[in-house]
C-alpha cells in the first residue's frame, strides 16, 4: 500500500486542482478550485469551449461589459466545476470573489447565482460548496447560506477564533491554510531548524480538532495549503486534507509506512457549548494574532488580485 492509499484510510483525500487529468489519475472524493486555480486553466485548450459557453451564457443575460465580465468569469469556474464533478464522487468548491469579502449581503447574493448556475447545469445544490473568506462578514454570510440549504467552505482560517465562530455558524466544511501559516513563521526566522513538532500549521489544525471533537461541532476540518509531505503525513486523521497533484504524485510513489496521527482525544463530548462569539469579541481575538491578522488580508488580496486578471483575460474575449 502506497502513502496515498494509506492516507484516504484516515483522511478524505481532496484535490487541490482544477486539472482533469490530475483528478482523473488520483481518484479524490472531492476537489477545490479558488481564482489562481482558475487562472491557470483559461489558456488551456481543453477548456476553451467551457470559455465560449461562458462568454456567450454572459452575452445572453446581458448589462453592460462589466456586468458580462462578472458573469462569464463565474460561469467559467461553474463551467470547470461541472467537469470536475463528472470524475469525482464528492463535493466541488467554487470561491466567491475575495473583493466582496467585507460585504455579507454581496456574498449571499453572488453565491446564490453561483448555485442557480450550477443548477443550469444540471448539478444540485447538494454537491457544490461555496467557498468564502472567514471575515466576520463572510463568516455570517455562511450562517445565512447554511440555513438555505447552500453548504459553504469557509476558505483563509489562520486563528482558532475563526474556527470556533465557523463551528456556531453551522458550516458545512472549514479550511486551515497549514502551509501559509508555516510561511510566515518561517519569513520571521522563528522555527528554525524546521521540526514537523514545531510547525505553527500544523499545530493549528491540532487545536482545532481537538476543540472540535470536545464540543461536538459537525464542522468538517479541512487541511489545506502544504509546503512539505511531512505536514500532510502529520496530519493523517483529519477530516479532510486538500492536496495539490506535486503532493499526491510523492505520496503514491512512496511505500513508506503512514500512521494516523489525528485522533478523537475524548471520550465524552462536551455538549455544554461556550457563550457565542460576538463580533466584537471575534475582531478582538483574531486581532491578538500577528500571523493571521496579515495572512487573511494577503490572502484576500492575492485571490482578489488573480480574479481581476482572470477577468481581464475574459474582457478580451467579450
Amino acid at each position: 500500500m502506497n502513502q496515498l492509499e494509506a492516507l484516504k484510510q484516515f483522511s478524505t483525500v481532496v484535490a487541490d486542482s482544477s486539472n482533469i487529468e490530475s483528478i482523473i489519475q488520483y481518484r479524490p472524493k472531492d476537489a477545490t478550485t479558488n481564482p489562481s486555480i482558475i487562472l491557470k486553466s483559461i489558456n488551456l485548450k481543453i477548456y476553451q469551449d467551457m470559455i465560449n459557453n461562458a462568454i456567450e451564457y454572459a452575452k445572453k443575460q446581458g448589462g453592460n461589459k462589466e456586468i458580462k465580465i462578472i458573469n462569464a468569469s463565474d460561469k467559467f469556474a461553474v463551467n470547470i466545476g461541472t467537469e470536475i464533478l463528472r470524475y469525482i464522487p464528492g463535493h466541488i468548491s467554487t470561491e466567491i470573489d475575495a473583493r466582496l469579502s467585507f460585504d455579507t449581503l454581496s456574498c449571499i447574493n453572488r453565491a446564490k447565482r453561483i448555485i442557480k448556475m450550477y443548477k443550469d447545469n444540471g448539478i444540485d445544490r447538494s454537491r457544490v460548496l461555496i467557498k468564502l473568506a472567514s471575515t466576520w462578514e463572510g463568516i455570517q454570510a455562511a450562517r445565512e447560506l447554511e440555513k438555505d440549504g447552500i453548504k459553504c467552505n469557509l476558505t483563509l482560517i489562520f486563528s482558532i477564533i475563526q474556527a470556533k465562530a465557523a463551528a456556531e455558524a453551522k458550516v458545512f466544511l472549514i479550511s486551515p491554510f497549514v502551509g501559509r501559516v508555516y510561511d510566515w513563521y518561517n519569513d520571521h526566522n522563528l522555527i528554525s531548524p524546521y521540526s514537523v513538532q514545531k510547525d505553527q500549521g500544523v499545530k493549528l489544525i491540532y487545536d482545532i480538532y481537538n476543540y472540535y471533537k470536545c464540543h461536538g461541532y459537525n464542522t468538517i476540518i479541512m487541511g489545506a495549503s502544504f509546503r512539505k509531505k511531512e505536514q500532510i503525513i502529520a496530519l493523517a486523521g483529519c477530516d479532510y486534507l486538500t492536496i495539490s497533484p506535486n503532493f499526491l504524485n510523492e505520496l503514491k510513489n512512496s511505500n513508506e509506512p503512514l500512521l494516523r496521527t489525528l485522533k478523537n482525544p475524548y471520550n465524552t463530548v462536551n455538549h455544554n457549548k461556550s457563550v457565542p462569539i460576538s463580533e466584537s469579541e471575534f475582531r478582538w481575538e483574531h486581532n491578538q494574532n500577528p500571523m493571521a491578522i496579515e495572512k487573511l488580508s494577503e490572502g484576500i488580496r492575492t485571490f482578489s488580485f488573480d480574479q481581476q486578471k482572470l477577468e481581464q483575460e475574459m474582457s478580451l474575449r467579450i
